[in-house]
């Protein structure tokens, strides 16, 4: 047993990264995540780490992209407005395929929006906020103890595929505080960093390395190069959809009518699960781990035994549309999302009564 603490998530996040060996950080402050980027800054520098604070998230995007090119442990921290300000550095590292960790606290909103709680960059994160085509694997937290360990987990697939992680959470679970276990976790060996920079005395060849975010990394015609690099990213791709899809369930095995949430809601959700099933109505939880890659399968299987799907989630709607590829039009796929907030204003709440009040109208 490890040492046992109470903990906001967003030092929760802190203490997973650097018990996975975070080595820098770069960072710019932004509500809600205020707290990761003062911790860092505070703490890092005293375990033997880097801390910088950008100028803006442009800058700590491209920041982290030449730490991730010398193969130390890197992550960044933002919100949504900020998360726009870094897609085109996200685009970059997709093509250089450099292994970094980003936590996207997400709050409610377009343009500045607000500094409150929602899930409404879903689509940016699981389909490419940038340009080219390319895909980030996308890990949603649901309590305090999952921040801590899907940090660690995140710099474990990135350096597993070579291939930038997200941890996607929101303002809730940033700024609540549970209890947290502190305690190493092994997720298994990783491929020697044979590709980082270092100069000649690094690697056992002797050679150089250069890392590009332009043609590719083979030295033939361009054209050719671009089609080496698709290739190899779609074959990297594929091996994440086929390894790492993760998703729990909740009294599924005999619903009626599965509610599909993530992150806060589906720990609301859960609890409507409770509610709904104390008034005798069969209804289980399918929660999403892995947004990308998205449990199509787990979703499909549901609908084909002509079970009920309702997706709830704290936006106008956009997992929804994930659950409904899934479902390949097996069934209808209904939708309850933040207008359905007891109280219509940013500090307003998908409540469970609410939850129940909608399964309640699709059941009976």
């Amino acid at each position: 047993m490890g040492e046992r603490i109470l903990v906001q998530g967003n030092e929760a996040i802190c203490l997973g990264a650097v018990g996975a060996g975070c080595h820098a950080f770069f960072g710019y402050p932004i509500t809600p995540q205020n707290e990761i980027t003062e911790w860092f800054a505070r703490e890092l520098p005293n375990r033997g780490g880097v801390f910088v604070q950008s100028q803006s998230e442009t800058g700590s995007i491209n920041m982290l992209f030449g730490g991730a090119a010398t193969g130390r442990r890197v992550m960044t921290s933002t919100s949504s407005p900020g998360w726009s300000l870094m897609q085109e550095g996200f685009s970059c590292l997709a093509n250089a395929e450099l292994p970094c960790v980003v936590v996207l606290v997400q709050r409610a909103g377009p343009g500045q929006g607000t500094t409150r709680h929602g899930q409404t960059d879903y689509t940016s994160a699981t389909h490419g906020g940038g340009h080219g085509g390319y895909k980030n694997i996308v890990l949603a937290a649901a309590t305090v103890p999952e921040n801590y360990e899907f940090v660690q987990q995140a710099f474990h697939l990135a350096d597993k595929y070579r291939n930038p992680v997200i941890v996607l959470t929101d303002a809730i679970i940033g700024q609540m505080a549970e209890p947290l276990e502190l305690k190493a976790l092994d997720f298994g060996s990783l491929p020697p960093k044979d590709w980082a920079l270092g100069g000649k005395k690094r690697h056992a060849d002797g050679q150089r390395r250069i890392i590009s975010c332009g043609q590719g990394q083979v030295p033939i015609e361009p054209y050719t190069q671009y089609l080496y690099l698709m290739e190899a990213l779609d074959k990297k791709f594929k091996a994440i959809q086929a390894s790492e899809v993760r998703y729990e369930t909740y009294k599924i095995e005999d619903a009626k009518l599965a509610v599909v949430a993530y992150g806060s809601m589906a720990r609301v959700s859960k609890e409507a699960v409770n509610a709904a099933r104390e008034q005798g109505l069969k209804v289980g939880l399918l929660r999403p781990i892995t947004l990308w890659p998205f449990p199509l399968q787990a979703v499909k299987d549901l609908a084909s035994n002509g079970m009920k799907i309702l997706a709830v989630e704290d936006s106008l709607g956009q997992m929804v549309e994930d659950v409904k590829l899934g479902v390949e039009g097996k069934g209808p796929v209904h939708f309850l999302g933040m207008l359905a907030r007891h109280n219509p204003t940013d500090g307003g709440m998908i409540l469970p009564g609410r939850i129940v009040q909608e399964i309640k109208s699709l059941l009976l």
